[in-house]
């Protein structure tokens, strides 16, 4: 199965010798505007259609946006934060990050003492640990500090500065808290989707896991963030009606963890895959009503068909996010945009291009 077709990704030099254009880990559209995050920075990156005859032929013209200027965060400058979700709702952007440890990695020129001690090393990066909100001034369309839309002040703020994190919330939870303490890879927690929607009741904020996967069934978490009444630079998280901070879903993915979301309306696209580091089956779920709904604890797999078998390369090409690209870019009718991880060689363009794939969203 191949994409409908594949669109070039331009990057500024910088991103590229940071390696941003081949660790992208979460992508959004934003009109004629694309947000995407790599896994290795403290920034998200805004790239522009570029568009010949009506038809986006690439998207370019990048413009940096480190989010240390916007919000306190919690870890030293330079710090990565490990973005991997994005959402655009309303005149918010919002980014979070991946609330995981880290265990080191076996080099090959490491001996077999020096291998064993390497494993042994778990990092924590507190800079991981946020969510972070930030208006778009509707004038330039980039996020700032301080925006005034429509008379009301809006200002950027963040979840997990000073140890107020997502992780705190779950220190308690019957499932998750057990995994805290273990590394991402090791099918310990970690974040790699958001997805948000207004609706009648208010806001709804969605965070994907890709771990734990736990006996085969994915988790999702329901949130309600909001403003500190007092330090306007800062979320909290507002109480559902039993008094608890979170909503937490159960998932059946088939065995496998959530690599990213996407709003499509009421419905949520819920993006699949391997949560330990391999390659393998990646699927686009379409989860009717997500959105709104006051979703079960549990659901099903019936409740989640597949519209999607993405294809994967084995240590390569790794579908890593997903973002709905409507008709009024397209040209034509809506699309998905997926852009990918570790990417095959195949995939940089001679102009210095990174190809992300457009597929038809049945």
């Amino acid at each position: 199965m191949e994409p409908k077709r594949r669109i070039p990704l331009h990057f500024d030099e910088a991103s590229k010798a940071g390696g941003t254009h081949v660790n992208l880990s979460a992508v959004r559209t934003d009109g004629s505007h694309l947000w995407v995050a790599g896994d290795e920075t403290a920034t998200v990156e805004r790239l522009t259609a570029v568009l010949v005859d009506g038809r986006v032929q690439s998207f370019a013209h990048q413009i940096t946006v480190p989010l240390a200027e916007l919000v306190d965060l919690p870890g030293p400058d330079g710090e990565e934060a490990d973005i991997e979700g994005l959402a655009r709702s309303g005149p918010w952007l919002w980014a979070i990050g991946s609330h995981s440890l880290k265990r080191k990695r076996i080099r090959d020129s490491d001996s077999d003492v020096k291998a064993r001690k390497r494993l042994g090393r778990i990092v924590r990066e507190a800079n991981r640990y946020v969510l972070v909100r930030l208006p778009v001034d509707p004038v330039t369309g980039l996020p700032a500090r301080e925006v005034e839309v429509d008379g009301q002040r809006l200002t950027a703020a963040v979840l997990g500065a000073r140890d107020d994190d997502l992780t705190s919330h779950l220190r308690s939870d019957d499932l998750l808290a057990p995994f805290l303490q273990i590394p991402s890879k090791d099918n310990g927690l970690d974040v790699e989707g958001v997805a948000v929607h207004h609706g009648a009741d208010g806001l709804r904020l969605y965070v994907g896991l890709r771990g734990p996967v736990l006996r085969g069934w994915a988790v999702l978490l329901e949130l309600r963030p909001r403003t500190h009444p007092r330090r306007p630079g800062r979320l909290v998280l507002e109480e559902f009606e039993d008094g608890a901070t979170y909503r937490l879903h159960l998932l059946d993915l088939r065995g496998l963890g959530i690599r990213d979301l996407c709003p499509d309306g009421d419905d949520l696209l819920v993006l699949s895959g391997p949560s330990m580091g391999l390659s393998g089956p990646t699927r686009v779920h379409r989860w009717v009503g997500g959105g709104v709904v006051d979703a079960a604890e549990v659901v099903r797999a019936q409740e989640l068909p597949v519209v999607l078998d993405l294809p994967h390369g084995q240590g390569v090409d790794h579908p890593e996010g997903i973002a709905l690209v409507p008709a009024e870019v397209t040209g034509t009718v809506d699309q998905l945009l997926v852009v990918l991880d570790s990417p095959a060689p195949e995939r940089h363009t001679a102009d210095g291009g990174m190809l992300a794939d457009v597929w038809d969203l049945p």
